[in-house]
């Protein structure tokens, strides 16, 4: 299963539509999990017409988004992965432990909200978060990830530029 990870995507102020190298991105994925900052139901719309969408409620998130599916936390198995995502993690020092107590039976937990990208494995769990596809802040380039799952475990994750 090829999974595409956005995060932070900030419509319309970033998000104008679609950019052309995250669309290439999504092209053949299996399904899309979006980490939360949408800010408008639209994009997930967009989304959608490239392959189904799970998402997250960000603090830039209104009962519009989460209308359209947004849950605060999501908890779900893919390909025999256990998989948790959220919008904040919380700062950078401590994170693995934190998630780890948080999730414990997840063996990925995707998150978004400081719009740096982050892939680290604590105590057999790996925490990813893809950045923003938009709004890079002090990063430099802006970002998006990949996981491709497979009987239980993830074969790979990448943080690739889009811009």
């Amino acid at each position: 299963m090829r999974v595409a990870v956005l995060a932070d995507t900030h419509a319309p102020r970033f998000w104008k539509g679609c950019p052309p190298a995250v669309a290439r991105a999504l092209d053949g994925v299996d399904l899309v999990l979006h980490a939360g900052d949408v800010c408008v139901p639209g994009v997930l719309d967009e989304l959608a017409a490239h392959a189904p969408v799970q998402v997250v409620r960000g603090n830039n998130d209104g009962d519009d988004v989460a209308a359209w599916g947004a849950t605060e936390v999501l908890e779900t198995e893919l390909e025999g992965v256990r998989v948790a995502m959220l919008h904040d993690s919380g700062p950078a020092k401590g994170r693995g432990a934190r998630l780890r107590r948080r999730f414990p039976e997840a063996d990925l937990v995707v998150f978004g909200h400081s719009h740096i990208p982050w892939d680290e494995v604590h105590e057999g769990q790996r925490a990813f978060n893809p950045g923003s596809p938009t709004d890079k802040r002090r990063q430099p380039r802006p970002t998006m990830g990949e996981l491709v799952l497979l009987d239980g475990r993830i074969v790979s994750a990448r943080i690739f530029p889009v811009g």
